[in-house]
């Protein structure tokens, strides 16, 4: 055999070998490509995440007193309003016919808003009677706890009490200016009444009871009002609250002071809150998926400074995280790790270049971190959604 084709032998063989190799490794078991995370202490809490909007706590509709024609408003939503502002003139109309019914009308209405000025000074002075007690409570109970005899939870509950019965307060003195100004505008209303019948020559300038803002006119146009006709609706938009719609299985969890986070509401920083109410009384509603589901309103509280949050408004849609539980640092695994498996849970844990099914037993859990209660290392790697075709001892490659 001369040399050229010892050397085409050569290259067939190799060739040959080369192709056989090819076709073993083709059929050699491949590492599966997985996703992978860490267990690790991390800071773990349970959140309610839901929805919610913003709304002025203490907002005020002017009613027009009686019968009159209403001259076209001058304000414009946003306006700023103060005690002194005209947010209305009436040029009142005197019918014959029904003057007397209309007399007698005005002085029932004076009456009944003399009875609800009354009560408002009332809940004003027990309003502040407690508060007056709850601040003589924090004090004692600030006491006790740098003695170390009460938990930092009362403490915490004293300065709450506090706070809450502060913001009801301003709201019950609120609703005292109002009634005042109601009074007033009605005794003005019964006093057109009693000049014979005759159409007043000047109309009658309805003010606002409050400092605040217009949020809305009710009565833009001049023309014909009925006593009651809402005029203009005032309110600080300073004052805000948070409306969360919750499902009632989770509000069960939510208490007054439960903590809050705010997010997604347009600005960069978190807001902080807590919960102030959580409504006695739910409702049914229709889901996007056409679910009955049973939901109550939970009201919040801004505990964040104004100045974070100047650019919200009434009716601004929010993003509110509850806080019914707090762990601190809790040894964690992603929550997409962990799966059930029979009666229990389990992970797979990346030993080298193999996984490792372990069974796990886990507490509390939210939507990214579950707490582990097996004793599994600090930094062991975890595979993060596993797929079905995932088996113990399997061989795979970090993606």
């Amino acid at each position: 055999m001369d040399s050229s084709a010892a050397r085409n032998e050569i290259v067939l063989r190799a060739e040959g070998l080369g192709a056989l190799l090819s076709l073993v490794w083709a059929f050699l078991p491949k590492p599966l490509a997985v996703e992978t995370g860490s267990v690790a202490p991390r800071q773990l809490q349970v959140t309610v995440d839901e929805d919610g909007r913003t709304r002025v706590k203490d907002r005020f509709v002017v009613s027009s007193p009686l019968m009159a024609n209403a001259a076209r408003s001058e304000l414009s939503p946003g306006d700023e309003v103060t005690p002194q502002t005209v947010i209305a003139r009436l040029l009142p109309n005197a019918p014959a016919l029904l003057d007397t019914r209309s007399r007698a009308e005005a002085a029932a209405r004076v009456e009944a808003t003399s009875v609800a000025e009354r009560q408002s000074h009332a809940t004003i002075e027990r309003v502040r009677a407690s508060l007056e007690f709850a601040e003589h409570e924090v004090t004692r109970v600030t006491e006790l706890h740098a003695r170390g005899a009460v938990p930092d939870r009362a403490l915490d509950q004293a300065r709450l009490e506090v706070t809450t019965l502060q913001q009801e307060l301003a709201s019950a003195e609120f609703a005292g200016k109002v009634a005042d100004h109601e009074l007033v505008l009605y005794r003005a209303a019964l006093g057109l009444f009693g000049r014979g019948g005759s159409t007043p020559a000047q109309p009658l300038e309805v003010r606002s009871p409050v400092r605040g803002r217009v949020l809305r006119i009710l009565q833009q146009s001049e023309g014909v009002v009925l006593p009651g006709t809402a005029l203009v609706e005032l309110g600080d938009p300073a004052a805000l609250e948070i409306v969360v719609d919750v499902l009632t299985s989770d509000a069960v969890h939510v208490q007054p002071g439960t903590k809050a986070l705010i997010t997604q509401w347009g600005g960069e920083p978190t807001l902080h809150a807590h919960v102030r109410l959580v409504e006695p009384s739910a409702v049914t509603k229709i889901s996007a998926l056409g679910v009955e589901e049973q939901r109550v309103n939970v009201v919040l509280d801004l505990d964040s400074p104004r100045s974070q949050w100047l650019s919200l408004g009434d009716g601004y849609r929010v993003e509110a995280q509850l806080v019914v539980w707090d762990g601190g640092s809790r040894l964690c695994a992603p929550a997409s790790a962990v799966f059930r498996r029979g009666d229990g849970f389990a992970l797979f844990r990346v030993e080298g270049d193999k996984a490792r099914l372990t069974s796990v037993k886990v507490g509390r859990r939210n939507d990214e971190w579950v707490e582990l209660l097996s004793p599994i290392a600090t930094g062991s790697t975890v595979v993060v959604h596993p797929s079905d075709t995932l088996q113990d001892g399997m061989q795979v490659s970090t993606r």
